[in-house]
């Protein structure tokens, strides 16, 4: 464990923001890493929306832009910068490395990730090229917050099922390319006993009045908005359809069998939810077959083998364990900053190491 020095002060500035569809996650993944860190760390949390902290002595700066940012960091002056906000570009990670003597960066795929001391990839790509000795690359990093935890590999210990199976579908927040309606649509033509439930985020901006006709057209099939405890009512699932972002993560501590379809370009390129890690990955969701849908759809509910052989797969993984890596680092690189930083006037605020 990495000391830190009680008698000096240190700043942590966390830059998050629900960017490129990624939803409530970049968030709770903040607030988790905050809570695990020392009280002798002064955090100071920086985004340009508005979240309940819940966390005692913390404060919140409010954003529009990169140039507000900039001028934030350069009145609080922090050891270091935890960055979760999307990618980034060269330019504005050079003027931010001016500022601050250490920067972290969550999942960045931009040139700017190439000048952040840490990157920290959960999301990843696959690619033949070998990742730069800074980059931090695979699902080993995925911290499961508290409420995911709670139900870790739940599925393990889930044989039957009561009365019939329950379907959860969960396409995110905004679901921007409407896949609830379109994998509704074909899941409205299943034969099978099946309960279907639909979760939708708040701000989601389709016709909810087509999703709510196709579901009075099946029996057992609802439109519930998400509950406060997502995790909770994901437990509850027999399989769980979902978009390749961090969801499959999350379905992956628990230990459910998972269908997966991309909401875009970006998370078809995503290489964590396949076969070998024990989900069921169907491409592009606008782009998915009926019967594609369908067959992945009964394939577990009507073969045990290959619902717990996707199990066993998850679980295999054990998933959500990250947190305490990335608290390491953190205490790292407040310890030992990595570059001298000016206060604007060309006074240095930091020693090289």
């Amino acid at each position: 464990m990495i000391p830190i020095n009680v008698n000096l002060k240190k700043k942590l500035a966390i830059y998050v923001c629900d960017t490129d569809g990624k939803g409530t996650y970049p968030l709770r993944r903040a607030k988790t890493i905050a809570q695990s860190l020392p009280k002798a760390i002064e955090i100071i949390f920086i985004s340009h929306q508005k979240f309940d902290l819940s966390l005692k002595d913390s404060q919140f700066i409010s954003i529009k832009n990169h140039a507000e940012l900039i001028k934030a960091l350069q009145k609080i002056k922090p050891d270091l910068l935890l960055r979760d906000s999307g990618s980034t570009s060269k330019e504005e990670v050079e003027k931010i490395s001016e500022i601050v003597p250490a920067v972290i960066h969550f999942d960045d795929f931009g040139e700017g990730g190439r000048l952040a001391d840490l990157v920290i990839q959960t999301l990843y790509t696959e690619t033949n090229e070998k990742p730069l000795e800074h980059y931090v690359v695979g699902a080993e990093s995925f911290i499961a917050d508290e409420q995911i935890a709670s139900f870790k590999h739940i599925g393990l210990n889930k044989q039957e099922t009561d009365p019939i199976p329950h379907l959860i579908v969960t396409f995110g927040d905004e679901d921007s390319s409407n896949l609830s309606y379109r994998a509704l649509r074909h899941l409205s033509q299943l034969q099978i006993p099946l309960k279907v439930t639909v979760l939708i985020g708040e701000n989601y901006k389709h016709d909810k009045t087509e999703l709510r006709m196709m579901a009075l057209g099946r029996r057992n099939t609802f439109i519930k908005q998400k509950p406060e405890n997502v995790a909770e009512f994901l437990s509850t699932a027999d399989i769980v359809l979902c978009a390749s972002g961090y969801m499959p993560y999350e379905i992956g501590v628990m230990g459910i069998p998972c269908i997966v379809l991309a909401q875009n370009e970006f998370e078809t390129a995503l290489d964590f939810p396949k076969e070998q890690h024990g989900f069921v990955h169907l491409g592009p969701g606008r782009k998915v077959k009926q019967s594609t849908l369908l067959n992945a759809v009964m394939e577990p509910l009507l073969h045990d083998s290959l619902r717990k052989k996707a199990i066993e797969r998850q679980v295999a993984l054990n998933l959500g364990e990250g947190k305490e890596m990335v608290r390491e680092a953190i205490l790292y690189y407040l310890e030992y900053p990595k570059r001298e930083t000016h206060d604007g006037s060309g006074k240095e605020t930091s020693d090289m190491v």
